[in-house]
């Protein structure tokens, strides 16, 4: 397996790789065990990390936002409609407790989600990269920062959003590609395949199958790869090409001109999505993180240290 070694920006130089090798040794090795633990009873929990690592780094950066509960005063992220669906909060919680057990007030519940995200996509077969640590969590959580574009915007809304927080629009097509281990509910993509008018964007055949998924339950959800489901890797872009796309987003990122090229080239060449989604994974870890004394190191990651 190839491990992923990146000479990262200037910008990031406050972040290094082995940030905890003399505060606390056995961090990552830690975060490796509970994530393996979780992982081998449940493999759906590296799509759950995905989604959480990104969800906190779009909003506020990469501080660990999203892991705040609400309180009478504070409505925190992690309420936010956007944020429904994420989940895997009690394995941050268990590795944290872990930590703080061997290393107490050290290790940052921000790295915490970094590190165990990047685990997750290893164990599912995607690419082994090195994460630089040294973030330091936020004091801020609050559900009005929450402006996540949702999966019936245009490319150009969401291309236009990961622009905003310094992705290039391939580095975007490239984070889609974690819809390769992604499940969708059927809420998000019904108007697509209703019998009255269905998307003719979409394969008739798997239209089909999809209304009949959706009208078997309570809001079922749909794997957003159909073939390789706990699998990262570029199956996702092959499946959107032959209009097999489950979201609206999905979908258009294969028709789009700004975005089709990238879908043509991670399609046709699986290790150049490895190294892409190594890179991408990376460089969004980096969003506008905290550093130095900056922010602080929780004790509990659902709790500000002064609000325990």
């Amino acid at each position: 397996m190839l491990l992923f070694c990146f000479i990262l920006p200037l910008a990031f130089s406050e972040l290094k790789v082995g940030f905890y090798e003399s505060s606390c040794p056995e961090a990552e090795s830690i975060v490796q065990k509970v994530v393996q633990k979780r992982f081998n009873r449940d493999k759906s929990i590296t799509a759950a990390l995905l989604r959480m690592h990104f969800h906190d780094c779009a909003v506020r950066g990469c501080d660990a936002s999203i892991l705040i509960n609400s309180t009478k005063e504070n409505t925190a992220e992690k309420d936010s409609g956007a944020n429904d669906s994420v989940r895997g909060y009690n394995l941050i919680d268990e590795v944290k407790e872990r930590l703080e057990a061997t290393c107490p007030s050290t290790v940052s519940c921000a790295d915490i989600i970094t590190l165990a995200t990047r685990d997750s996509v290893g164990l599912s077969g995607g690419p082994k990269y090195i994460v630089p640590t040294g973030r330091r969590d936020g004091l801020v959580s609050n559900i009005n920062d929450v402006n996540i574009p949702g999966p019936n915007n245009p490319v150009s809304v969401i291309s236009q959003f990961f622009n905003s927080k310094g992705l290039t629009t391939q580095e975007m097509v490239t984070l889609f590609g974690g819809h390769t281990v992604g499940v969708a509910h059927c809420k998000f993509f019904f108007n697509r395949i209703s019998q009255g008018k269905p998307d003719p964007t979409m394969d008739p055949a798997f239209n089909a199958k999809l209304v009949k998924l959706c009208n078997s339950g309570n809001d079922p959800s749909a794997f957003l790869d159909q073939n390789t489901s706990f699998l990262v890797d570029n199956e996702f872009y092959k499946q959107i090409l032959v209009n097999k796309g489950v979201l609206q987003i999905d979908q258009q990122l294969a028709l789009d001109p700004t975005t089709k090229g990238f879908v043509l080239g991670f399609a046709s060449n699986g290790d150049q999505f490895r190294n892409s989604f190594a890179r991408a994974m990376i460089k969004m870890g980096n969003i506008e993180v905290l550093v130095g004394n900056e922010g602080e190191i929780r004790n509990k990651c659902w709790a500000f240290n002064n609000r325990r």
